[in-house]
């Protein structure tokens, strides 16, 4: 992530105009997000897909692609922002409000080439300390998925499941399955 400004508050971050990639605030400094390449955009579109698969239908969830939510200080655009149903702000046509301002149910970030996994980690973290239920960190390069909760981290790989029980009983899938999104079936 490149540092493009310092010593901002969090009201004149969110005046500047967006950008592609996004623009991210934390603690003054404000990054931008690097640039997804293929497998990442691959893995952010099978994903939600996968979440809004499940939930939409039973009116549980909606997942969001890049996102911007703020809260606690700071404003972030995970790659994946899922929201339960009762909790997403709705406008006076059902919509939703386009400036979500309380933390996501579960955030996913999904490691790009160039990003600094520690950085993500702290990230991450960050999520859980600040009203995340689950944090998951999505590594195409080695096929794992690691899984933040408040207290509990866990690294996934291969057959290892990944269940969204604390947000979303019943819904669950393995590493394998997941990083298996990667291949078109053409």
């Amino acid at each position: 992530m490149a540092i493009t400004r310092q010593g901002l508050t969090l009201e004149q971050f969110l005046k500047l105009p967006e950008r592609e990639p996004a623009l991210e605030y934390a603690d003054g400094v404000v990054t931008q997000k690097v640039a997804p390449k293929a497998r990442h955009s691959r893995l952010q579109y099978k994903l939600a897909e996968w979440f809004n698969r499940w939930a939409e239908p039973r009116r549980l969830a909606f997942a969001f692609p890049e996102l911007r939510t703020t809260y606690s200080g700071r404003s972030y655009v995970p790659d994946i922002a899922v929201y339960r149903r009762e909790r997403i702000s709705r406008n006076a046509k059902g919509e939703p409000e386009d400036e979500v301002f309380e933390p996501p149910d579960i955030a996913v970030e999904i490691v790009s080439p160039g990003q600094g996994i520690p950085a993500l980690i702290l990230k991450c973290r960050w999520y859980v300390e600040h009203g995340v239920l689950i944090a998951l960190l999505v590594n195409p390069d080695d096929y794992s998925v690691r899984r933040f909760e408040p207290g509990r981290e866990l690294l996934l790989r291969g057959a290892d499941v990944i269940d969204m029980d604390a947000v979303l009983p019943g819904l669950h899938a393995t590493a394998d399955e997941w990083f298996a999104m990667l291949r078109p079936g053409w």
